[in-house]
């Protein structure tokens, strides 16, 4: 019986924000001005080289990047590597807009919630469901949690960075047990990849994955999960109507 649930963050329980917005925020912020179709151009240039953290995978990974990019979620000085890295295969007015776009990734403005994140964690917490959150990333996620109001709902956060461990290795998911209190049979991990989050049935974890879509498309992809999940005491819950 499932008594805890751990989520991954990026495309499964938050959405970053498109490239272009992504970019445009920056050039406000810095006081850069390029025009509308040159904005386009290079958030379409952005997107390609996958220089946004949660946002498409690169289509290409240059040679001198391969070793950062394979282990970026291991360190926060690696992931900005990889990240920036990636950045500067795009000509930009200026070449401090590329660690300015990193650090925008980062703020909680740069994320939002699905749809149904936010009900879903609620009604998690009120049955007294042990909630974890399961990230390969490279920076310190809880603020983007808390400005968004649902740090109540989360009991225990494993970052890869801070452990120098990415998923799909069974220790991290290990970690995240132990922080609920919980064995692996008592819970289930949800998440977007299925290479990197199905690592958790490695240790006997139950696996549901959701799709890695735009908010819109994807207004009600976790609500499965409350059938799915007790009620924090080993007895299945009435979730007929979720």
């Amino acid at each position: 019986m499932v008594t805890g649930v751990l989520f991954d963050f990026s495309g499964t329980l938050f959405r970053v924000e498109p490239v272009e917005s992504w970019l445009r925020a920056v050039l406000d912020a810095c006081g850069v001005r390029m025009s509308g179709a040159e904005v386009q151009r290079t958030a379409a240039a952005l997107a390609a080289a996958g220089a946004l953290p949660g946002g498409s995978t690169p289509q290409r990974v240059p040679d001198e990047l391969a070793g950062a990019w394979a282990a970026r979620d291991s360190t926060a000085a690696l992931h900005r590597t990889a990240y920036t890295g990636l950045s500067r295969q795009v000509r930009l007015p200026d070449p401090g807009l590329h660690d300015a776009l990193y650090d925008r990734h980062k703020t909680p403005e740069a994320w939002q919630p699905y749809p149904d994140t936010a009900p879903v964690l609620a009604e998690l917490h009120a049955r007294g469901v042990a909630v974890g959150v399961v990230s390969n990333i490279g920076w310190d996620l809880r603020p983007v949690f808390s400005a968004h109001g649902l740090a109540p709902y989360v009991d225990a956060y494993v970052l890869s960075y801070e452990y120098g461990i990415q998923k799909p290795d069974a220790r991290i998911f290990a970690l995240a047990c132990k922080e609920l209190g919980l064995a692996p049979e008592e819970v289930l991990m949800v998440g977007d990849d299925r290479g990197a989050d199905g690592g958790a049935a490695g240790i006997g974890c139950g696996v549901f994955f959701v799709d890695h879509l735009p908010r819109s498309e994807r207004p009600d992809g976790l609500r499965p999960v409350l059938k799915l999940a007790g009620d924090g005491t080993g007895r299945q819950s009435d979730t007929r109507s979720p």
